[in-house]
């Protein structure tokens, strides 16, 4: 199957304009899974909880319909964050929808600096869905810091980790090759760049640095650090199911979660 990202600058509070970049993006995409950055409708720097609440999105949203009828008979999935409004409480979130609808909500887990003036903490657990061809699963930016994400995610069958993005710090592209090499997954890692500068505090820069990486930890693709792109590339579904390290070990089989500390072991 053939997957990739959209990179690009949304800019904060318009959500119309960003939208249109989003649905031209589909439009030019021509494989069967794209995934776009972190809160990729709203922007970023929020200076406010009602800021948020403005521009929150619920299930029903127009945008929502919109979407959907850009993906009809595309056979094309596409993974978009946005800021959620669901059940009186705010989420950081991401959306996988197909040409039927929304298929599946996560709401990220690990909440990054400022974020957690605004969200509250994701309730939906690390879901896994299968697409058709592959399955996939969700984690938003700074849960790549967090080795459980990727873990459960794997565990639970994904074949590629979605991972939309706002990264401001440096160490995530390296890092998702250890994520990649550590659960033999394809991550697509669809982070923004530009600069948002809003209510008088310091800028946030974003790295761009978008990629695509492979299960053995090879970087197929990675974006400029300045840079639009839009990219796609085919990948080997059965490379992530393959979890043979050699003839003696098997990734998952020897696992021993008696003896590992945390919850839900």
């Amino acid at each position: 199957m053939k997957v990739g990202f959209f990179q690009f600058a949304p800019k904060f509070g318009e959500i119309q304009r960003n939208l249109d970049q989003i649905l031209n993006a589909i439009e030019a995409f021509t494989g069967d899974l794209l995934v776009l950055p972190e809160l990729a409708l709203s922007g970023y720097q929020f200076a406010s909880k009602t800021e948020v609440e403005a521009l929150a999105q619920d299930r029903q949203s127009p945008i929502f319909q919109t979407l959907q009828s850009a993906l009809h008979d595309r056979g094309l999935h596409v993974v978009l964050g946005f800021a959620e409004c669901a059940d009186g409480c705010l989420y950081n979130s991401a959306v996988l929808m197909g040409s039927e609808g929304i298929i599946g909500i996560y709401r990220k887990t690990h909440l990054f600096f400022e974020e957690n003036l605004w969200f509250s903490p994701g309730n939906t657990g690390f879901q896994v869905w299968d697409i058709g061809g592959a399955k996939v699963g969700i984690m938003v930016c700074f849960d790549w810091f967090y080795p459980e994400s990727a873990r459960t995610l794997t565990v639970k069958g994904a074949d590629i980790l979605c991972h939309p993005s706002n990264l401001v710090l440096p160490f995530c592209p390296d890092a998702m090759v250890t994520r990649c090499l550590e659960n033999r997954v394809f991550a697509v890692t669809a982070n923004r760049i530009g600069q948002e500068e809003r209510g008088g505090k310091p800028p946030l820069r974003f790295i761009g640095m978008s990629e695509v990486v492979a299960p053995n930890g090879s970087i197929l693709h990675r974006a400029e650090a300045s840079q639009s792109e839009l990219y796609e590339c085919e990948i080997d579904i059965a490379q992530a199911r393959n979890k043979r390290i050699n003839p003696y070990n098997d990734l998952l089989k020897d696992r021993q979660p008696q003896w590992y500390v945390g919850e839900g072991e």
